[in-house]
């Protein structure tokens, strides 16, 4: 567990903040994880994605512990929600991990996109 504004986040959440950090462009076009960690994320942009990612996991714990591999772990799957959900180009559908994978891309299809942005103030908000 990690402690966010006082927000405690599971591994997935991590993981799925570090990719958005990772994936998601400043105002001059770099990623934001060059110059921006997690604790420049918003309180509300952190509550934002520990909410959603609860309820993917609530939705889909069963089929990230029964029907994926062992090696596939949180981490992995936190990341792929991201990706996924946004249209990246990666994430469930392409990780060989079959129907499972078809199932957790259509969940995350359903939480639609969501996009980081660098504020006037230096702080990573969630749109």
């Amino acid at each position: 567990m990690r402690t966010l504004h006082g927000i405690e986040l599971n591994d997935f959440t991590v993981a799925y903040l570090v990719c958005a950090l990772w994936s998601s462009m400043d105002n001059d076009d770099n990623p934001l994880d060059l110059e921006h960690d997690l604790g420049d994320l918003s309180k509300e942009a952190v509550q934002s994605a520990k909410d959603d990612c609860d309820s993917f996991l609530s939705a889909n714990a069963e089929i990230i512990l029964t029907e994926t591999p062992d090696e596939y772990d949180n981490e992995q799957a936190g990341h792929d929600f991201w990706l996924t959900r946004n249209g990246h180009g990666s994430g469930f559908w392409d990780r060989g991990i079959g129907e499972a994978g078809k199932k957790l891309t259509d969940s995350a299809h359903s939480f639609g996109e969501c996009n980081l942005y660098l504020g006037d103030d230096n702080v990573v908000y969630m749109a």
